[in-house]
């Protein structure tokens, strides 16, 4: 019997995805759409059995072991039979339209890749915080006529140009960067990709403190790696503000300073410096925000430092590791081959 053909396949990596995994198939299933399309959710060796049954759902179950949601994804590329794929996370729920939203510009022959964006249903601050984060880059985003980077939480390709660019690179075994190493690499071969900010998709932020801080570390780290590769985008990319930069800066400075004042209280004085230049580039953030959210807008100095400091740390820790020891180690393997040799 032949194969119902299919237009889009949607692609959800779970990892222990708990009861959101659920719910996001729950609401890809419920899309308001007259597109034929199936859903792949790929099990990256999931042991929490949050995925037991989950095929009642009517969606496809693809395994693999644990190797990250980079391989994840590239499975579920291969297994799908549409022409279009989508992704969205096992933390997300897509809301009715997303499916159309996404699609629709892939309609444009010249367009290979779509970017939907993000809602909340959180109260807490630092949730609500990371929302307008996120709302601070859209604005931004909405300018462009084309960008240069695609979340994988609301992302749409034209499969065969996901394929000719390589697919994700599985040298990131976490959830953080590697869309934007993929998007990069895209741009680079000159396909173009659009921002949609009506593809839209609920997703649960960040809520303390601590996790978003270990979040923007793991991010920092591993932004490293992707500024090796492509280095051109430390200038600038569609993704990260200009403002945010300057804000890293003005935090590690500041913090140097702060570090130093037990040994010379004029490290005390030196202080006023960074910290007033981090808080003049803060203050727009917070002038938008103050009758949005009062709330976020007060605290947002605070939790902007923090964002800068962690992304800061991690991209020095990260630089270590991928630039000065991974070449000190081609080094020492080198000068043990010469010495073979000899």
């Amino acid at each position: 019997m032949a194969k119902t053909p299919i237009d889009i396949s949607v692609i959800v990596p779970v990892y222990n995805g708990g009861r959101r995994i659920r719910r996001c198939v729950r609401a890809l299933k419920q899309q308001n759409t007259e597109r034929s399309y199936e859903i792949i959710v790929v099990d990256d060796g999931s042991t929490d059995g949050s995925l037991q049954g989950i095929e009642a759902f009517g969606v496809r179950v693809v395994r693999q072991s644990n190797q990250g949601p980079a391989a994840a994804r590239n499975l579920g590329v291969q297994e799908a039979r549409g022409e279009i794929v989508l992704f969205t996370d096992g933390d997300c729920e897509p809301v009715q339209d997303w499916i159309d939203q996404m699609v629709g510009r892939l309609e444009d022959p010249a367009i290979s890749g779509v970017k939907g964006s993000y809602l909340t249903r959180q109260k807490r601050i630092v949730a609500r915080f990371v929302q307008r984060e996120y709302e601070s880059k859209y604005e931004r985003m909405k300018r462009d006529d084309f960008i240069d980077f695609i979340d994988t939480y609301a992302a749409a390709f034209v499969k065969a140009d996901f394929l000719a660019a390589g697919g994700y690179d599985t040298r990131f075994r976490t959830a953080c960067v590697e869309d934007q190493e993929f998007s990069f690499r895209m741009w680079a071969m000159g396909f173009r990709m659009v921002f949609n900010p009506d593809a839209k998709v609920y997703h649960t932020h960040s809520q303390s403190l601590w996790n978003y801080m270990r979040k923007k570390f793991k991010i920092g780290y591993w932004k490293a790696l992707v500024l090796k590769d492509h280095p051109k985008k430390i200038v600038r990319d569609s993704h990260t503000p200009q403002t945010l930069k300057l804000e890293m800066f003005f935090s590690l400075l500041l913090v140097a300073c702060l570090g130093l004042c037990p040994f010379d209280e004029v490290f005390v004085r030196y202080a006023l410096f960074p910290l007033a230049g981090f808080l003049a580039t803060t203050l727009p953030f917070m002038v938008k925000l103050t009758k949005k959210d009062p709330a976020v807008a007060l605290t947002s100095p605070f939790l902007l430092f923090v964002r800068a400091t962690a992304l800061s740390l991690g991209l020095i820790v990260g630089g270590v590791r991928f630039h000065v020891l991974k070449r000190r180690r081609g080094s020492r393997l080198s000068l043990a081959t010469k010495g073979g040799e000899g």
